[in-house]
């Protein structure tokens, strides 16, 4: 891999894309970004969708950077990040893996032994597994499709020890 990599790490609710950008941006040195936080204005009391113009700014510079990890579940308008990245991730584990990790994070935050940057409340909890679902049905098969002609920059790891067995194969190359 180069000193400056570009990577655009994708996948669905609870496929672990936070929790990897971040190990992956320990063993890379390179910042990681979260693409909630470029949709959501998260100043206030209450998280408010940015107007499009302003997420599709704010998107666009962070992409214009020398490197980057970007990490999200948005496809289409995020397109130019497929394109500019030398890398593509797709996370991809088990339906019943990442429902397990949506329950898990609802739980652990209601019990405070986790913080999330966003209000995670019950009714909240049904539109993440509506989202996930979606993406199982629909929305994996539309990425497969975009990522076409992505094929030799697209890995898709499915499950912890390929995940692991990435990092390690990363750490290693950069030693």
């Amino acid at each position: 891999m180069n000193d400056q990599m570009k990577i655009h790490i994708i996948g669905s609710v609870g496929s672990g894309k936070t929790i990897f950008a971040r190990k992956l941006s320990s063993v890379m040195g390179i910042p990681f970004y979260e693409i909630d936080n470029v949709v959501w204005d998260r100043s206030g009391t209450e998280d408010v969708r940015h107007p499009e113009k302003e997420r599709n700014r704010q998107f666009a510079e962070l992409i214009s950077k020398e490197e980057w990890i970007i990490e999200g579940a948005q496809y289409g308008w995020t397109s130019e990040g497929f394109r500019r990245a030398d890398l593509i991730i797709m996370l991809y584990p088990h339906l019943w893996i990442r429902n397990y990790r949506i329950l898990r994070r609802y739980v652990r935050f209601k019990l405070g032994y986790e913080q999330l940057n966003y209000k995670h409340e019950f009714r909240h909890l049904f539109k993440l597994y509506k989202w996930n679902y979606k993406f199982e049905y629909r929305g994996k098969d539309d990425l497969l499709e975009q990522f076409a002609s992505y094929e030799q920059k697209l890995v898709i790891l499915k499950n912890n020890k390929e995940i692991e067995r990435f990092l390690d194969e990363t750490r290693n190359r950069k030693e």
